[in-house]
Parts: structure tokens; sequence; C-alpha cells
């Protein structure tokens, strides 16, 4: 029963023990997705580190779909480029899935129609299981034969791989308490797949799972829970949104988070308000107002999103109202790939609607980030009263990750900024709406409501000056833009920090990065330097630069920028807001959809360094 083939050429096969990477190759609605990620946590509760991702159509069903698991006990979560094994389930990819594969790598595949030798490789280890066959021996059912065939081929796995089918069946024992029928008809499903596996798959795989400890106590979670959850502990109690991939689970996890922490136990009232809007448009115009009123309000979307809110956004930053928008980023323009990732918003946030606009961003690197900022995006929007974007992306959106756990001081005070109270206007304080009174370019502010005749003013998105009157002149218009611009400046020195990693001796090459190619970087690095190449490395945070990112650049030769988009934009914001020479920043460019890898940025890197020394 059992297509277990030598490889009849002479390459070695791959053999490493909690450092591979396993690529699942599936049909999208299937059901292989949640056996696939229990494949990933039962490696993840042996103690090792894993670092899955999960590469999907933006159709409902029948499209190819892919789960690559990194299984990484030196704690590398970012992608490493090639495959050791792949898990063949889909004849439409099987030609493109086989040729990925990595000399002297594995091809674990369903055995029960016979495939010509035309359709291998000599340089790989071919795993033949006849697993549609044995589905079809035990359940009746279509629907059922697809779905146990999925855990049927995890039980396999374990086997070949040495995951303890324990810790499976103990991952069953949490996701089906309360339904024993289905528990024990998943575990009967992964006994079939091990059984099989001890009986007929002799064949030793070099590919190995060993317990270990290196988890620690970081926490598997995915960015956007960890932004709604962050949310929740900012003080968010507004949300209105419209449903856009790959963003709309955080609002759906804000709900679930609202629902536990924001309902008062003695009387039931919610405490929150949530919105699904017709659209975009009015989901951004709902945020705009509740922000202009009091609450802390967000929005989440992606790139078309931004696209349809930028008017809303122009006018929340030119009458300082504070707002909040989560940027799940994904493949543009237009529709372009909605289930793929990119960095390709960056200009589109930055310069957010027509006429001079400049607005601060967040670049989280991971979903730990992803909650802390967050919550700070919410203290910076009231602080600097302006739309703050958090700019996360799909892969650290839709994606669980190891990260540190969540902390949050339960002393924190909330920074509402500058918002002037009835007791001062009662006082007689001078109130002016847009008047810069500590030379930091943030005005005062009232709520509305503050006082019975006092502090009141019209709210517009057309001309005035600092007293918030209608006005056309030069003058006045000219102290309101120079005053945002003094804003702006400020908020550098608010933002969260770059965060500095200097080479293990002086060089004169630099390289700059941000978000979610933070973990593929960290890797890229040590690469480099087992080369030669020695890099002194900045990951920004945080837009506007602060003063320290100008002096990163002029304390270095060659400054490499990396980058997932075509078009180098964060280079271009680099070049323009501090006209720094072009000529010294090296473009390396990532942007298929899929999370740019280690070998990636090693390889680009190295060329382009090895070709200067020439």
């Amino acid at each position: 029963m059992s297509a277990t083939l030598p490889p009849k050429g002479i390459v070695r096969q791959i053999e490493a023990v909690n450092d591979f990477v396993i690529k699942f190759a599936n049909v999208n609605g299937s059901g292989s997705a949640s056996a696939n990620e229990l494949f990933a946590k039962a490696i993840l509760r042996m103690g090792v580190p894993v670092s899955p991702r999960n590469i999907f159509p933006s159709n409902i069903q029948g499209l190819p779909t892919w789960y690559e698991v990194r299984v990484t006990e030196g704690g590398h979560l970012g992608r490493r480029g090639g495959t050791d094994m792949m898990v063949a389930m889909n004849p439409q990819t099987w030609d493109a899935d086989v040729a990925e594969l990595a000399p002297g790598g594995y091809l674990f595949y369903d055995s029960t129609r016979a495939l010509p030798p035309s359709k291998f490789r000599d340089d790989i280890r071919v795993i033949g299981m006849p697993l549609t066959e044995i589905c079809n021996v035990v359940y009746q059912d279509p629907r059922q034969r697809q779905l146990f065939k999925n855990i049927v081929y995890v039980g396999a796995l374990a086997v070949l791989l040495g995951i303890e089918p324990e810790v499976v069946e103990k991952l069953f024992g949490e996701q089906y308490k309360g339904k024993e029928r289905l528990l024990a008809s998943n575990v009967q499903a992964l006994h079939l797949g091990c059984d099989f596996a001890r009986e007929h798959l002799r064949e030793p795989v070099g590919l190995k799972v060993r317990r270990a400890d290196k988890v620690g106590d970081r926490i598997f979670v995915d960015g956007n829970s960890a932004a709604a959850l962050g949310c929740v502990y900012g003080g968010a109690t507004v949300a209105a949104w419209y449903p856009i991939t790959p963003s709309s689970s955080v609002a759906e996890a804000f709900q679930k988070y609202c629902s536990k922490f924001r309902v008062d136990a003695a009387t039931g009232q919610q405490r929150f308000a949530i919105v699904q809007a017709e659209d975009e448009i009015a989901s951004i115009g709902m945020v705009v107002g509740a922000g202009w009123n009091g609450a802390r309000a967000f929005t989440a979307t992606s790139g078309p999103g931004i696209s349809l809110m930028s008017e809303f956004i122009g006018l929340a930053y030119f009458a300082e109202i504070p707002v909040t928008l989560i940027n799940v980023q994904r493949g543009g323009p237009s529709t372009g790939m909605p289930t793929r990732t990119q960095q390709a918003d960056i200009l589109a946030c930055a310069y957010a609607s027509h006429g001079d606009t400049k607005h601060v961003l967040l670049f989280p690197e991971d979903p730990h980030e992803c909650f802390e900022h967050a919550a700070a995006a919410l203290d910076l929007a009231d602080r600097l009263q302006t739309p703050v974007f958090v700019m996360t992306d799909l892969d650290i959106g839709m994606n669980q990750r190891l990260c540190a756990p969540f902390a949050w001081d339960d002393s924190r005070a909330y920074d509402r900024g500058k918002v002037m109270t009835a007791e001062e206007l009662e006082a007689g304080r001078d109130f002016g709406r847009y008047k810069d009174v500590d030379g930091d370019g943030i005005p005062w502010r009232t709520l509305p409501g503050t006082h019975p005749t006092k502090g009141s003013y019209f709210t517009r998105g057309t001309t005035r000056d600092a007293y918030a009157r209608y006005s056309e002149r030069g003058p006045d218009y000219i102290y309101n833009m120079e005053r945002l611009l003094r804003k702006f400046k400020t908020a550098a020195s608010l933002v969260p920090q770059p965060v500095v990693r200097l080479a293990a001796e002086k060089t004169p090459l630099g390289v700059i990065y941000f978000g979610s190619t933070s973990p593929a970087m960290h890797e890229a690095l040590e690469s480099l330097q087992g080369r030669g190449i020695h890099l002194d490395a900045m990951r920004l945070r945080a837009f506007p630069f602060p003063d320290s990112v100008a002096r990163f650049l002029s304390q270095h030769e060659r400054v490499f920028v990396v980058e997932q988009n075509r078009d180098a934009q964060m280079h271009s914001l680099l070049v323009n807001e501090l006209d720094v020479d072009p000529a010294r920043l090296v473009r390396v460019l990532h942007f298929d959809g899929t999370p740019i890898t280690a070998r990636f940025i090693t390889d680009t890197i190295s060329k382009r360094v090895n070709q200067e020394r020439a």
C-alpha cells in the first residue's frame, strides 16, 4: 500500500532536528487549515518554536492554498526561504510544489492514484500514502472523507517526524471540550494515520521534532487580535468599520473583547459602540464624529479603504480631530491581491488626502507591538489632535506568531492631551481653538458641553484664524499650516523611537527596515555577518522620523532600505523628509505578496556589497 521511493540520484537527503520548513499544499475550502494549524501547535506544545504562515486565495473555495510551517528551535520567526518537506495534496499545483522542494527534501503525497515517474524528481525522497483509499474504507460521508483525510496525514506526519500523538490528542481535547462525539472521531482519524505510518512508512525521514524548552513565556497570537485588545486597553469605546480583507478580524476581535471587558457586571449595560457601516466613507465619518465628541474611536481597514477615506482623513487633519486608523496592508493597487501581504500604503497614509498633509504612522513588528502601538495610537491621537495610523499588514495581522506576552500598567493614565476644563474657562482663560500658546504647535480644545456659554467654536474644513473664525486671509492660513508643521515636529519626540542594533565591528554600511520585515532581517544580519558583511541596523517604529534617523544616515556611507513594495516607498519618504542623498540609499525590494525571506535579504545585500568590493 505504501509508495516510499528513495531518491535515485546521489543527493544526500536533508537531515535536521527542530530546524526545517514544511509546506502544505491544499485546496481552499477542504478543511485543511484547521488540521495544518493543529500540526503547528503540536510542535509548539513540545517546546519548539514555530512560525506558520497561511497563504490563501481571496475566493471562498476551490483555489490553491498553502500553509508553511517553519520549525525553528533557534527562534528565527521570519520566513527562511526554501522548503524541506512538501505535503502535496493539490493536483492543480503539483508541478510547482514539487519544483519548490530543496534537493534532498521530502515529498509526502496521496498515492491512491498512481502517478507516472515523470511527476517526481530524482533528488528528493518520495513518501506516498493512500489517504483517499484509507478514508473511503472507513468513512461513508463524502464530507467526512475529505475532512478526516487532513487529520489522517497529520497522524502519519507525527510518526514520521517524531511529534508525540498524545500532544495532538490533548489539543483535540481542548478544541472539542463538551463535544465528545467530535473528539472521538478526530482521535480515530489521527490514529489511522499513526498506525499506517508505523506499519508501512518505514523509510527514515531526516527531519525530526525533539522536545525542547525554547518557547518560554511567549504567547502565540495573531496581530489583528492583539491590535483589538490594545484598543480595548487603550480606552477605545467606539469602532466603526466596513468589512475588508485582511482587517475584518480586528473589529470582530474588538467585539469579542468588549463583550468581556466593557459590559457593566451589575446592569449588563454595554459601554461600547461598534458599527458596521455601509461603506468605508461612512465608517471613517463616524469615527471622526466620535473623536470630535471626545470618545476614543478607531476604524480598521486596508489599502482600498484608505483610498476611500482620504477626504475625511484630510478633514480630521485640518480640523484637528483625534482619529486612530489600523491599516492592515495587503497587495495593491486597486483590488490587487486581497489575501497577500505588502508594505505598500506608506506614502498613501503618510500624505493621505489632498493639499499639504502629513500623518503619524506607527510600524509594529509583531503582535506584541500591535497591542502596544494600538494603545499608544489612541494616546497620540488625543495628544496631537490628529489622525494616527497603525501600519500593520496581513503577515502580522492574520498569522499567529510567537511574541512576548502583553503587559499593562493598571496605574497608567490615558493621555487626553490639551483639553480645557469648565473651571479654566470660567476663570477667564483665553481660548483660541487653533492658537499655539505653548510653542509645540498643539492647540487647546474643548469637548462639547464643557461649559454652557464659553469654549464653543465652529468646526470646519475651511480656513480660519486662531480663534476658529472663518478666514481666507493669507497670514491666517500660513499661521495654521506652519503651526501644523510644528505639531508634526513635536510628534517626532512622542512616537515610538527607532531601535538600533550595532554590528560586531565598525562598518560604513547600514540597513533600515520596519514592520513585518523585522524577524527575517534579524536572521539575515546573522547570515551576512557569517559572510563577512557587517551592517549597523535601524528598525523604524514610526513616522515622523526622530532626529536619530538622520544621524544614522549621516554616519554611514551606504544604507540599505529593506521594504516590501515595488516603488521603494520608505526610501522615498526618507529622501523627501530628510533631504538625504538618494545615491547613498540602496533599495532592497520584495513585492510578490509573500512575506520577505531571510535568504532574499541576505542574497540581495551580499550581491550588492560584493559588486562594490570587486
